[in-house]
């Protein structure tokens, strides 16, 4: 069946609107089922594309103010990360081998916190900004995404540091859930410079293709985001702000220096999901789109040449 047999079947306001009104139909279809078709396609990289890209303007267009309280709120939520995983490893059997399987469903807490609550996480912006972009690659966008990722940054470290000062400073929790958290970040640390960049490289990977998947998740959101991070927390993937809480929590202990910190473990976290996020999610995903949208513009134009 071709397109001009089509046009006689269905009414000329649906071909328009109907993303598959290309595809070859069985010819006992109706109007009514042929909509039915439509609304099980599933959604085009196309048009997760631009949802995402949409996103990253409306954030290089936020002001500095409204980027800095979003983003430190987002660095407080993430301690929430290490609070969740120790509380429940605390209360689990000292000597079940599958104690990590458990508790690391507290490593979710934050993410669900950050993402649902639409707070500004750094590795999320190493997709939504990189898009628009790759999109408009002149100096003007460049310094907009350098000047959002400083500010993001800056503004996650701060809320981290915060948050583990209280939670080392205080009484808030027992002495052996405190424990549990010392014991959870000093594991965080075992590695060098080169097994943390790739541990931070995972973890770029995934909260960008998560990044990627959420437009089209519909009612499973909450899933695929608990899924994802938790399969980050399994792995020891290093996410740079869940790790800067525990970095920043056995600096406010005395047990590292700040700049040790800094320079030997976040560093090559944070290169790691900088390289994971943009290299392997954005331009590859960007490449795929670029390259459809180059075919059908190429399309158009020897249609109009005929």
């Amino acid at each position: 069946m071709n397109t001009s047999d089509q046009s006689e079947q269905y009414p000329q306001g649906d071909q328009d609107e109907n993303k598959v009104k290309n595809v070859e139909m069985m010819p006992q279809l109706v109007s009514s089922e042929y909509k039915q078709v439509e609304n099980r396609v599933s959604i085009s990289p196309a048009v997760i594309h631009e949802a995402i890209r949409v996103e990253g303007e409306i954030e290089l267009n936020r002001t500095i103010f409204a980027l800095a309280c979003s983003s430190l709120a987002a660095g407080l939520s993430m301690g929430f990360s290490l609070i969740g995983r120790g509380v429940i490893h605390y209360y689990l059997p000292t000597t079940a081998f599958w104690r990590p399987l458990v508790d690391n469903f507290g490593y979710s807490l934050g993410f669900l916190i950050v993402i649902l609550g639409r707070q500004q996480l750094f590795t999320e912006n190493t997709l939504t900004v990189i898009l628009p972009l790759l999109t408009h690659f002149d100096k003007r966008t460049t310094l907009r995404v350098l000047r959002l990722w400083g500010i993001v940054l800056l503004g996650n470290f701060v809320g981290a540091f915060l948050l583990a000062t209280l939670v080392a400073q205080t009484l808030l929790f027992p002495p052996g859930i405190r424990d549990v958290f010392t014991q959870l970040s000093q594991q965080a640390f075992e590695g060098g410079f080169g097994l943390l960049l790739l541990r931070g490289i995972f973890a770029g990977w995934l909260i960008a293709l998560m990044v990627w998947l959420l437009p089209a998740s519909e009612n499973m959101r909450l899933h695929i985001i608990v899924f994802v991070t938790y399969i980050i927390g399994v792995a020891a993937f290093a996410h740079v702000i869940v790790d800067a809480v525990s970095a920043f929590y056995l600096v406010s202990l005395g047990k590292v220096s700040f700049w040790y910190a800094l320079g030997a473990y976040l560093l090559p976290i944070l290169l790691g999901n900088i390289i994971g996020g943009v290299t392997l999610v954005a331009v590859l995903n960007y490449g795929q789109v670029a390259t459809e949208a180059s075919k059908k513009e190429k399309g158009e134009q020897k249609e109009d040449k005929q």
